[in-house]
């Protein structure tokens, strides 16, 4: 009777599991925050202690992964609704790399030394900081890389040009909210996005899914409600 009460709870705790990791699994996997790893791990918990222990009743497993998995759900669904929670809950990259030069605040924001860097660099098969324009850490732990143009795959040096500068692309705007900081990083000011949106057939903000500013290569768009990409 002890094995079959436990079998039951083990199914039962299987099925929930997929149950929720159908709804919100594929931001677990994918995008593995710290807020999602600790939900994992009292996830996890909170099915082990209940499977081996006896006094548990299956209700409680029940009451527990379904309660939990709210709290989940609601966070990710305020998460898509509010952008200015999204950096208390999955952080922000941390931009190591600028312009070739480490940046050491930025490093030890990140809890990482010169040896983690380069580590991180060889993994992503680059053995010299020197071929790197940017890096970022990502909120996951993962590195994004932009190579001096050089030391790009096709390589400028391929076809006898000379190198020429690398820029790194730059959010101004995310699900219909303007990214201050951002812009006056390009310096651009209010009255200069406006017109840039205008050209691009948007006359408000909040009507941009995504907008992305690249030097040299102008204004990326993408409305909230046409499909089709614009650049200026």
């Amino acid at each position: 009777m002890e094995l079959l009460h436990m079998s039951s709870k083990l199914v039962l705790g299987f099925f929930l599991l997929f149950l929720l990791i159908r709804i919100i699994g594929k931001k677990l996997i994918d995008q593995f925050t710290p807020f999602h790893f600790i939900s994992a791990i009292v996830l996890s918990e909170l099915l082990g202690n209940a499977v081996y222990e006896k006094t548990v009743p299956i209700s409680y497993i029940l009451f527990s992964i379904l309660l939990w998995g709210s709290l989940l759900f609601s966070v990710e669904y305020l998460l898509q609704k509010f952008q200015h929670l999204r950096s208390s809950f999955e952080g922000k990259p941390s931009m190591v790399i600028r312009n070739g030069q480490i940046d050491f605040e930025q490093l030890k924001k990140s809890r990482m030394n010169i040896n983690q860097l380069q580590s991180q660099l060889r993994q992503s098969e680059i053995f010299s900081v020197r071929e790197v324009a940017f890096a970022l850490i990502e909120s996951n732990g993962s590195i994004s890389i932009l190579k001096k143009s050089p030391y790009q795959k096709t390589t400028l040096q391929d076809f006898n040009m000379p190198p020429h500068p690398v820029y790194l692309p730059i959010t101004l705007i995310r699900d219909g909210e303007l990214i201050k900081a951002n812009l006056k990083e390009i310096n651009k000011d209010d009255e200069w996005l406006r017109n840039q949106l205008l050209a691009n057939g948007v006359s408000k903000i909040e009507d941009v899914l995504f907008a992305e500013w690249l030097e040299n290569d102008g204004l990326f768009v993408v409305p909230h409600k046409t499909p089709q990409h614009q650049k200026i």
